[in-house]
């Protein structure tokens, strides 16, 4: 069976998965991993950066032989994706992201931002800092808000992939958003398909941004068809 690596996003963690990877196991060899300092994986001292996080799926990858896979990215892990598809495209066979954010600059930053302030989400959302709190322990949450508020900041400063850099991205890519994503727009979606020389896009219905209010059927019956 084929390689098939989920990545989960920024805040994220691999458990939110877990529902997806039981619909697709019997015809993908599934792995699952976490980022630095999410579901539970240590905190690195290093700052947060999209090549930080490549370079963790690469050494995953290397430490279970898997000379090249398929990924689904969502979110974040959809740029990391890309990112690893610009730089070591001998690594990915073909890529499906999910709500992946392309477009950065201060403007988008700042507002991202502002929705990782702990203090905000232990007084506005109790049971999501609760959330947060228990997925990703022991790390300690508050500060993997702090070092991804930091990730973010500086994407808006100098976004780490460029609107050219997709013209070289050969990969077949499947860019997959919600037509009710209130957090990327289906422009900055649509102006990254059309610099990608081997792209289809897929809008799924009815679908917000967060993972855990996509219906599966219409996400397994995408990555079945594009990925087989």
């Amino acid at each position: 069976m084929q390689h098939l690596i989920l990545l989960h996003g920024a805040i994220g963690a691999k458990g939110q998965f877990e529902s997806l990877a039981n619909e697709l196991n019997h015809e993908f060899k599934i792995h699952l991993i976490n980022f630095s300092g999410h579901g539970g994986k240590p905190m690195t001292e290093a700052k947060f950066s999209i090549a930080l996080f490549a370079g963790e799926l690469l050494d995953y990858m290397t430490e279970n032989r898997i000379s090249q896979a398929d990924i689904f990215g969502y979110s974040m892990g959809g740029y990391v994706a890309m990112y690893i598809a610009k730089n070591y495209p001998e690594k990915i066979n073909r890529i499906i992201t999910l709500a992946t954010k392309f477009h950065w600059d201060e403007f988008t930053a700042a507002r991202e931002v502002k929705l990782l302030h702990a203090d905000t989400i232990q007084q506005k959302v109790p049971a999501f800092a609760q959330q947060l709190s228990e997925r990703h322990f022991p790390s300690d949450w508050k500060i993997l808000l702090e070092k991804t508020a930091e990730l973010l900041t500086a994407l808006g400063a100098d976004n780490t992939l460029k609107h050219g850099d997709y013209l070289s991205v050969t990969t077949p890519c499947l860019l997959l958003l919600g037509d009710r994503d209130k957090l990327v727009s289906l422009d900055e979606t649509l102006a990254v398909y059309k610099q990608l020389p081997n792209a289809q896009l897929g809008i799924l219905p009815g679908t917000p941004h967060q993972f855990e209010l996509v219906d599966l059927r219409f996400l397994v019956f995408f990555i079945k068809g594009f990925f087989k």
